[in-house]
């Protein structure tokens, strides 16, 4: 091999492992962004808030969360039973059910918790700022396709 073509071996190899590092490290980005919850998204469509009180109703709703703590781990530890049961030679319906069950129970709790918080938030708001939720809930609730037309 000669010099030349050894220099030219090098930088081809620099070149391909920068392009590779590069589209790993895209991959990378891309798929932690997917795997995080949107924090977009907010009940009754806060996002149409001012900032003082969007962060007031993200601070009531983590507040809610952190004092419903022990329902949110019952509703997960319900989902890995379950999960367990149906990796089983033989399915037990009954305690599938009851997982299930106890799962929905702890997911509704929570979800009537955080509504009733964002409630009582709303019930803070002027008649203006009531409205522009009540427009962003009727947004959120059509759907896209009916937007577009």
């Amino acid at each position: 091999m000669t010099d030349r073509s050894f220099r030219i071996l090098v930088i081809s190899l620099l070149v391909l492992n920068t392009f590779m590092i590069a589209a790993l490290a895209g991959g990378g980005l891309t798929w932690i962004r997917n795997s995080q919850a949107p924090t977009g998204m907010m009940p009754l469509g806060g996002e149409q808030l001012r900032s003082p009180q969007r962060k007031a109703l993200r601070a009531a709703l983590n507040e809610a969360r952190k004092e419903e703590r022990q329902t949110i781990l019952d509703g997960q530890q319900a989902k890995v039973d379950a999960a367990s049961i149906l990796g089983q030679p033989t399915l037990d319906t009954a305690a599938l059910s009851a997982a299930l069950a106890r799962a929905r129970n702890a997911d509704i709790g929570l979800r009537a918790k955080l509504e009733q918080r964002a409630v009582d938030f709303a019930a803070t708001l002027s008649y203006d700022e009531r409205r522009a939720l009540a427009e962003s809930m009727i947004r959120r609730s059509v759907p896209k396709a009916a937007v577009t037309k």
